[in-house]
């Protein structure tokens, strides 16, 4: 019984390191608001949240696992080798917010979160997410 005992605490101490060292490189960047599929009056207001990676204004520089949000709409994800563009689908949220609202016409609109550092270069993978929504 001593022996079985052993190996269950040896097993749940090395699952539970595991875990650990897994959650410390885990970096993922996710669209709290709005979801897809419901839907909306403009203006939209669009929320996002971050786990392994710390929100700041671009004004503080480049700093590892940390940045700022960009919102983008109805196109792809822009280059990543390059800072992220700055016109009316690529909106720049360099004062560090988590939420911006946006005005967008009636129709489907695909929009898109892509994290970045303080010089607007997209961390590699990219740390995006995508929601399609109907604005009425």
């Amino acid at each position: 019984m001593k022996k079985l005992n052993s190996v269950i605490i040896l097993t749940l101490f090395i699952g539970l390191t595991a875990s650990v060292a897994f959650a410390g490189d885990y970096k993922s960047v996710t669209i709290v608001k709005p979801q897809s599929g419901f839907p909306l009056s403009s203006p939209v207001t669009v929320c996002m949240a971050t786990w392994g990676v710390e929100v700041e204004p671009a004004k503080k520089g480049v700093n590892e696992g940390k940045g700022h949000h960009h919102i983008i709409v109805d196109v792809e994800l822009p280059d990543l080798s390059k800072p992220v563009p700055k016109d009316a689908n690529h909106i720049h949220m360099g004062d560090g917010s988590k939420c911006k609202t946006i005005k967008l016409s009636a129709g489907k609109h695909t929009i898109r979160t892509l994290f970045a550092k303080g010089n607007h270069m997209p961390y590699t993978p990219a740390l995006s997410d995508t929601v399609v929504v109907e604005v009425r």
